[in-house]
């Protein structure tokens, strides 16, 4: 009974504290003969007297109740843990979305304060001189705007060139502006550029280089010695840029200041004005048709120094065309032009009258001692005297002479029909 209720403690024991791991215990052998029929006898010595074999406590989770009997409780409890894990990751996520939007908010409260937020405090309204250095960025333009007051704030300022597509294209400059601008106002202002100071200088037809230099010098106020010797002497600094004054004489540019009113800046150079009258007369000439003159071996010089002799031979444009017949059928006899007004080029200005010592002195301008063209231009002819050099009239004409009071002229093929219509330039000299 003892051993019976000593097996049924020890299985109650079992099933409260779970199944024990098995170890596997070597029996004594038994001594054969003493085994009682149905192999319950007694243990033999030395088993009874062996030490008890110490079975494996079970684990925790193995002896938690309803662990292995119950395996639904198992799983609910799992779901649980689950759930558990979830509500807190949301509970994450909630508080990064919180403080996420609590940055965002803080920061466009930032940005709204730097955007709108006066950086100074000057009054609205007062002059300022801005000038804005070349290669200046958007963002230096804004920050020097900023600090003399002519804007409110310099990101602003910038937010509005990026939108409106002005960034980059503000122009250099000096400009007149003032404190509390609009923004818009001032970027139409720097995109336009600034107002230039500029001054308008007419330059008449049939002017000399030396009447052109004081023109400039008196209307523009630009330096008059300087001037003059870069309109007189400088080809020199012009030519590889317009190869016809190679042949100029003694560096005059005589002929090739296109006659114009020019606009000019207050601030321009002497150089920059003369620049600027060659490219004038650069594009002008190329739309006069020289295929008449290249057929008679004359070359844009010769047009320019025949064209500039109209000028102060023929007081009509209308005549320029006659005035070069005379001149071409002379050259083709050949036949010297004697031209006065070659012969006065070299004379003081102001010279009506020329002497019989006038008309001996030596001179390459002298047609009347030299054969063909003078050696250069004696005016700075227009459109009208050029188109007539390149292509005269078709006439038998070599002589002509002044005979009305409005300034025309008689043309003739004779010397003695000459003779005549002199008569007839006396009485109108005598008027």
């Amino acid at each position: 009974m003892a051993r019976e209720r000593g097996g049924r403690e020890q299985a109650r024991s079992t099933e409260r504290r779970g199944p024990a791991r098995r170890v596997p215990v070597e029996a004594p052998a038994s001594v054969p003969g003493n085994a009682p029929e149905g192999g319950e006898g007694r243990p033999s010595r030395s088993a009874r007297h062996a030490k008890p074999v110490r079975r494996a406590r079970p684990s925790r989770r193995s002896a938690r109740p309803g662990a292995e009997g119950n395996p639904g409780r198992r799983r609910a409890g799992g779901s649980l843990r689950t759930a558990r894990k979830r509500k807190g990751r949301g509970r994450l996520f909630l508080g990064i979305v919180v403080v996420l939007a609590l940055l965002a908010l803080a920061g466009a409260a930032v940005g709204r304060y730097l955007l709108y937020h006066p950086e100074t405090g000057i009054a609205a309204g007062q002059p300022v001189h801005v000038v804005v250095e070349q290669g200046a960025t958007t963002a230096d333009i804004a920050s020097m705007l900023a600090d003399l007051g002519v804007i409110d704030n310099a990101l602003m300022f910038r937010y509005r060139a990026r939108e409106s597509g002005l960034d980059g294209s503000l122009k250099p400059g000096d400009y007149d502006l003032a404190t509390g601008m609009p923004y818009d106002l001032v970027l139409e202002r720097l995109a336009e550029g600034p107002v230039i100071a500029t001054i308008d200088v007419p330059i008449p037809e049939g002017f000399t280089a030396r009447q052109i230099a004081e023109r400039f010098s008196a209307r523009a106020g630009l330096p008059p010695d300087e001037l003059m010797a870069l309109m007189t002497q400088g080809a020199s600094q012009f030519v590889a840029e317009h190869p016809y004054l190679a042949r100029a004489h003694n560096g005059s540019l005589e002929g090739f200041l296109f006659p114009a009113t020019y606009t000019i800046e207050a601030s321009a150079t002497p150089t920059e004005v003369v620049e600027k009258m060659l490219d004038e007369f650069d594009r002008r000439i190329a739309t006069v048709d020289l295929t008449y003159a290249s057929s008679r071996n004359l070359d844009t010089f010769d047009v320019v120094t025949i064209a500039s002799i109209l000028e102060r031979e023929a007081k009509l444009p209308a005549e320029f065309p006659l005035v070069s017949s005379v001149i071409y059928n002379r050259m083709a006899k050949p036949m010297r032009l004697q031209l006065c007004a070659s012969v006065l080029y070299t004379l003081p200005e102001g010279t009506t009258s020329l002497t019989n010592d006038d008309l001996d002195e030596d001179s390459p301008y002298n047609t009347y001692i030299h054969d063909g063209l003078p050696v250069g231009p004696i005016s700075n002819p227009g459109m009208a005297a050029l188109t007539a050099a390149a292509a005269p009239a078709q006439t038998n004409y070599l002589y002509y002479v002044l005979t009305g009071e409005d300034g025309s002229q008689t043309f003739t093929a004779t010397y003695d029909e000459f003779l005549k219509a002199k008569q007839s330039s006396a009485a109108v000299r005598n008027n």
